[in-house]
């Protein structure tokens, strides 16, 4: 559908697959980046003003890490020159948190790779018969749009805060999230369950499915006015419950034997258990923050690392429940997780908490690029393509 018209008699042109550039720059950026914005936010770092607010941060996670990990899983294989180029547009985003006369470049840079990202995914998923699949298209195009809106509102425009669209954004990922995770761990749960015992699982389980994309996408919608914050709250519990009683079907005490599929679902119960405390910051409201962490640190980062390190085993033809890091890997981001949310209830010790989280964090993403760039070093050599 992208491909790149080459003229009669040319030597085709290498593709590469997207996920072998995106997947340890994200991870890479992941580990970086959340120490710098606590020594921004909290040590008062004069170098990296950029970083120097709760928005900036949570940005740089989702349209920095976020669209990287999305990027590099639905893209698949592209002209070299094409992944080159969105390459080096989300590189030079992420400079501009590193220079200050690069902002600017930089906003551009990055409302560009959004743009084109949305460009390239958003038409793959139309043509899809049934409504629950055509979902990405619209969803996919919504958070880049967010990511491009964000970058405008936050530079450009006059208003004081980015804080209502990062959090429209975060809720928008955690129905992907949602829809994608689930579209991952069932055939996977699957396929091992006919193997080792001769059966099925509970499959995509297509009533739960449709009732939480219609639950997660008119809660976002409802929380923006005060008013209806209680029956927001009231969707995201019902959503919530969903998550786990889904979870609870594919039966992970019958997957203990792989690892990688209950680093899935651990990352899927996160999913599960931020839903449960958003609703409760709703319907107080407490106009608390806090909750989001359990997606971006706890659900987002045990997926997009147990996604990423699968993607890169089996394509080289070995086996993801060998893989020794997914364990710790679940047990790292769990604890950063529970320390961020932790971390305003400790009183005077809290900054503490928050490096403990984030040391957590970027530990598990170095751990996460390294073991990526191992199996990445046992890739077959991608022959010419003609398509």
């Amino acid at each position: 559908m992208f491909e790149d018209n080459a003229k009669p008699g040319s030597a085709p042109e290498r593709r590469l697959p997207a996920w072998r550039w995106f997947f340890p720059l994200a991870a890479l950026h992941a580990a970086l980046m959340v120490p710098l914005s606590l020594l921004s936010l909290y040590h008062q770092l004069e170098v990296l003003p950029q970083l120097a607010s709760p928005a900036a941060h949570a940005r740089e996670l989702v349209f920095g890490f976020a669209l990287a990990v999305i990027a590099g899983y639905l893209l698949g294989p592209l002209p070299r020159r094409r992944l080159a180029g969105l390459v080096a547009l989300w590189a030079v985003g992420r400079l501009g948190v590193l220079a200050w006369p690069l902002m600017y470049v930089a906003t551009l840079a990055d409302g560009l790779f959004a743009l084109w990202v949305a460009g390239l995914l958003v038409p793959r998923f139309m043509a899809a018969k049934k409504w629950r699949n055509r979902i990405l298209s619209p969803l996919l195009g919504l958070i880049c749009l967010l990511g491009v809106v964000t970058l405008t509102w936050r530079y450009l425009g006059d208003m004081p805060t980015t804080a209502p669209l990062m959090h429209q954004s975060v809720l928008w990922l955690v129905l992907l999230m949602t829809f994608m995770g689930g579209r991952i761990i069932a055939p996977a749960v699957n396929g091992y369950l006919m193997r080792q015992f001769g059966q099925s699982g509970a499959g995509v389980q297509p009533r739960i499915e449709a009732g939480l994309i219609v639950l997660l996408g008119v809660a976002p919608f409802l929380m923006l006015w005060p008013r209806l914050q209680p029956l927001a709250a009231v969707l995201a519990l019902a959503a919530g419950g969903l998550v786990l009683l889904r979870l609870y079907r594919w039966g992970p005490g019958q997957c203990r034997q792989r690892p990688d599929l209950l680093a899935l679902m651990a990352g899927y119960a996160w999913l599960g258990v931020g839903l449960v405390l958003m609703a409760r910051t709703w319907w107080l409201p407490a106009h608390d923050s806090a909750p989001l962490h359990a997606f971006t640190i706890g659900a987002l980062g045990t997926l997009a690392s147990t996604v990423m390190l699968r993607q890169a085993i089996l394509r080289t033809k070995a086996r993801p429940e060998r893989e020794w890091a997914l364990m710790p890997l679940v047990v790292l981001f769990a604890t950063a997780a529970i320390l961020r949310l932790w971390a305003l209830e400790t009183g005077s010790a809290w900054l503490g908490v928050l490096w403990g989280a984030a040391l957590a964090w970027s530990l598990a993403w170095l751990l996460v690029a390294g073991r990526l760039w191992y199996w990445i070093g046992r890739l077959p050599t991608p022959r010419p393509s003609a398509n």
